[in-house]
């Protein structure tokens, strides 16, 4: 096999609970097409243009993962030369590829995540297509998923959907953010609260396991309630599998860090934080479970720079209803511990600068 056929794409993010089960990464589109969300802005993504991948490039790649994967059990490991007359950087990204699907290979080779933003914006015709190819090479994967926008969820046909569910994806992760339409418009999340309810239920009605992202937080001091009380409402309406808390961090470079540079928008405390969560959570009826499976949830910190996650951050994270008065007595609990002890927004803002390197000159 020669060196050059060991690459595919890989994009630049995935959920947590996509790595941690060390599903195979493909990248199905490029980058995000919406781009505007004041939260976000596409900075993931570098803020590159958004691209459809086609039919022919994507197959063409998974016969490298096939190949790659043939090439690793026929060595008995990921070990192999792939260094020979390339530049530096791109044997990193060749050891990126053979790294991941090792990986994939040695927990089973059972999920697949499709990268970028919102794979299902394909035409839906294509995107079963690559699916097909997908379990047709790889007969032991069990669960494929994407990230997926409301709106495109929303407007794509029931009979698409159903299609899409049959060629075997099988869980969306959509970033609802908020159920509020005031705090929807003024981040220009470019969807309504009835177009995620409208997405949700369609989406399950195709049989889709969906894993919806809340951001604490998003309100602000001046719609912190209304912030915990819709969403709790547009949750309760769709009554997804999973709801994903990610508490905002406002990212350098995003026009609400801006904003929150030059005092127009004001984070909440720890406490306040706490205390719109404990009410969305109050406000729950839902059969699903909810997730604190990120750094960003409420962290207390400990000797040195340790800090312990006031609620477990398992990516199944609570069952509801049953678990619910366990999670209402953990926010009575975190509310009795004293501000300073909390890994503050402030705190993650310049955690994320480090992680990323981000210069703030760049905002």
């Amino acid at each position: 096999m020669e060196a050059k056929k060991y690459y595919f794409e890989i994009g630049k993010i995935r959920p947590p609970s996509e790595g941690g089960d060390f599903s195979l990464l493909l990248r199905i589109v490029r980058n995000c097409y919406w781009n505007r969300c004041k939260f976000c802005y596409g900075s993931p993504y570098n803020r590159e243009p958004f691209s459809l991948r086609s039919v022919e490039e994507l197959k063409e790649e998974i016969d490298v993962v096939k190949e790659i994967s043939e090439e690793i059990k026929r060595k008995g490991g990921m070990f192999l030369q792939v260094d020979k007359g390339f530049p530096k950087e791109q044997v990193l990204l060749r050891s990126e590829c053979f790294a991941i699907v090792s990986n994939w290979l040695a927990s089973g080779a059972k999920t697949v995540f499709l990268q970028d933003a919102d794979p299902p914006v394909m035409k839906t015709s294509n995107l079963v297509e690559i699916l097909n190819y997908l379990k047709k090479n790889f007969p032991s994967i069990e669960r494929i998923t994407s990230y997926a926008r409301s709106k495109t969820i929303a407007f794509k046909p029931q009979e698409e959907l159903n299609l899409l569910f049959k060629a075997g994806l099988s869980r969306l992760h959509i970033g609802l953010e908020s159920g509020d339409d005031e705090i929807l418009k003024e981040m220009d999340k470019g969807v309504t609260s009835q177009e995620h309810i409208l997405a949700g239920k369609k989406a399950k009605e195709s049989g889709f396991e969906i894993s919806f992202y809340v951001m604490p937080g998003l309100g602000g001091r001046v719609r912190s309630k209304e912030h915990a009380l819709n969403t709790a409402k547009v949750l309760n309406e769709i009554n997804p599998d999973f709801i994903r808390l990610r508490p905002l961090v406002p990212r350098v470079g995003t026009p609400l860090y801006k904003e929150w540079q030059e005092g127009k928008f004001q984070l909440l405390s720890p406490h306040q934080l706490l205390k719109e969560m404990e009410l969305m959570v109050n406000n729950l009826n839902i059969t699903g479970r909810l997730c604190f499976d990120h750094l960003r949830n409420p962290c207390v910190k400990v000797i040195g720079l340790s800090y312990q996650p006031l609620f477990r951050q398992d990516y199944n994270g609570y069952k509801f209803p049953e678990e619910k008065p366990k999670v209402l007595e953990l926010f009575k609990k975190g509310l009795k511990i004293n501000e300073s002890k909390y890994l503050s927004t402030e705190d993650l803002i310049e955690m994320e600068k480090d992680f990323y390197k981000i210069e703030e000159t760049k905002a």
